[in-house]
């Protein structure tokens, strides 16, 4: 356990050294949140914000670091020593959500302290539906690392399944202000589960079938990586 979590906390250490996942995971959705700080209820935008921290961490980091170790052979000379290859990616699934954490108290704590955003009204439930779309979006990552061939294949790959989900699902803008056919298609999409499961926890109605939906993508997601991973 102890070496886990020393694991774990160096592939956090490298995650927070990288200019890239700082700013898109902290700074950019800060920037979103003052832009639309004119709104009447600018805390309605802050449970999108979330569930695209853990996206571009997810998503978009995430395949590329863990093709880049296959790459570079690091899962296979993990292999003949007692930390296993199964404890580096989990190593990564707990530094994607550390980092998703200190990304969503800042944005939280200034939305409340400076736009005078009020603090979601259950905060257990809203902590157990960031976890589970943490989750969603590295078991998303972990398949889009299982069939990119190389580590810049998975960056792109990561990038052209996260950009998309974002902007549909309502994470870096409401739904409610995309069209009809384009609203109707993000309905499909697993961020989309995460969000709405993030935002009726905020406003203190959270609901089971977002969570159910989120555990089955999570378990769908994980089973195909499992199956496609390949280790060197």
């Amino acid at each position: 356990m102890r070496a886990f979590a020393h694991l774990s906390a160096t592939e956090l250490r490298l995650l927070g050294r990288d200019p890239g996942s700082l700013f898109f995971m902290v700074a950019f959705p800060l920037m979103l949140l003052f832009l639309n700080s004119g709104s009447k209820t600018p805390g309605n935008f802050i449970p999108g914000y979330l569930a695209m921290i853990l996206a571009i961490g997810g998503m978009a980091a995430l395949p590329g670091i863990v093709a880049t170790y296959r790459e570079r052979k690091v899962l296979r000379r993990l292999a003949t020593t007692p930390m296993s290859p199964l404890a580096l990616l989990a190593a990564q699934v707990a530094a994607q959500l550390v980092m998703g954490l200190g990304g969503a108290i800042l944005v939280v704590g200034v939305g409340m302290a400076a736009l005078g955003v009020q603090a979601p009204d259950n905060p257990a439930a809203l902590a157990l539906a960031f976890f589970m779309s943490s989750l969603m979006t590295c078991s998303i990552g972990f398949v889009i690392a299982a069939v990119a061939p190389r580590a810049r294949v998975a960056d792109l790959l990561g990038l052209l399944v996260m950009f998309p989900m974002i902007f549909l699902s309502g994470a870096a803008v409401p739904r409610s202000g995309l069209p009809d056919t384009v609203r109707a298609l993000g309905e499909y999409l697993p961020l989309t589960q995460g969000v709405t499961a993030l935002a009726e926890s905020w406003s203190g109605t959270p609901t089971v079938l977002p969570l159910l939906i989120l555990t089955g993508i999570i378990t769908i997601c994980t089973a195909i990586a499992a199956t496609l991973f390949r280790w060197e």
